[in-house]
């Protein structure tokens, strides 16, 4: 099969990449390089099977064109949409980032995907489209409030693409993405809790109390889970949460996590609240039983994702 797949060169895009490959498949990337990394796809770009074109989906001339040249090739069988601002406090201090990098790449690649035939895709959504909800999370929830510019532009980029399902679409799949860690991650506490050590390996600053509980996804699962409920969940349109059923981790838990693997001698210090940012839920759980009742499981616990990925992420910044 042949996929396009936006945000190919980000944490989650070049892990799907990969996998994809993996499987046989033709893969073309799109990516503007802003938080996405060419090394994220040494790999891939090995791979003759492979092309990435590095262009803005905002530029929808030129995406229209690469898009047509590609399918000239052999027509595409699907996308995957995973470009998206994947910063939340940069949409915080800029609100134009969300409006441009999360809403409008989806509604400028519909108009691309609706130019070229192309009637099947699957979109990265985010847990952020609940807000700050003190019930368990399931698809059916309603309404929904979003706290940051983010979760926002994420719902947003949901209906949307519930409205070209009833146009040019013929079939979407919707993953609500909890937080998700593991190798060549572009952010995350994870990430910015290794860079800070890196800079000065005696204290590590932790924005909030540390009493933030959230369930922590490996990407490893999430990929898995995203082929899974493509290859098995056949409505026109398919929403699921991907998570951990059921269990959370504090950032407590990663900070000290981070600290004893990188430097057992460093203060973590606290700069307290009950949030690390504006926009930050400091507390939310996943309800994963419509993705069970398809047939998929997690194969690790929150805090076993976040132990491992604390070592990936350590051997990447330090070796």
């Amino acid at each position: 099969m042949k996929y396009l797949v936006t945000g190919a060169a980000g944490f989650i895009g070049c892990h799907l990449v990969d996998r994809l490959l993996e499987r046989g498949e033709t893969v073309v990337g799109l990516d503007n390089l802003r938080l996405g990394r060419r090394d994220n796809l040494r790999a891939a770009l090995a791979n003759p099977r492979f092309r990435l074109h590095v262009v803005d989906l905002n530029e929808v001339t030129a995406c229209a064109v690469l898009v047509a040249e590609e399918t000239a090739t052999g027509p595409f069988d699907m996308a995957w949409h995973l470009a998206a601002n994947s910063d939340i406090r940069s949409g915080v201090a800029d609100p134009d980032v969300d409006l441009r990098d999360t809403f409008l790449t989806t509604f400028n690649l519909l108009k691309v995907l609706r130019g070229q035939a192309i009637r099947t895709l699957a979109f990265a959504s985010t847990s952020a489209i609940y807000g700050a909800h003190p019930s368990l999370l399931t698809e059916d929830l309603g309404p929904l409030f979003p706290i940051s510019n983010y979760g926002a532009m994420k719902l947003a980029s949901e209906a949307i693409v519930s409205a070209a399902l009833e146009t040019h679409l013929e079939r979407g799949w919707i993953f609500r993405f909890p937080n998700v860690v593991g190798s060549r991650a572009t952010h995350g506490a994870i990430c910015d809790f290794a860079q800070k050590l890196r800079r000065n390996p005696t204290e590590l600053e932790v924005l909030g109390d540390g009493s933030q509980q959230k369930p922590y996804l490996h990407v490893d699962d999430l990929v898995t889970a995203m082929l899974f409920i493509v290859e098995n969940a056949k409505d026109r349109r398919n929403c699921f949460n991907i998570g951990t059923d059921g269990s959370t981790t504090t950032v407590r838990y990663m900070a000290e996590a981070v600290v004893r693997r990188i430097s057992p001698r460093a203060r973590i210090r606290y700069t307290g609240g009950d949030r690390g940012w504006v926009g930050d839920v400091p507390k939310f759980n996943y309800s994963i039983a419509k993705l069970r009742a398809l047939g998929w499981a997690p194969s690790r616990t929150s805090d076993e994702a976040v132990d491992l990925a604390v070592e990936e992420v350590a051997a990447e910044v330090w070796g």
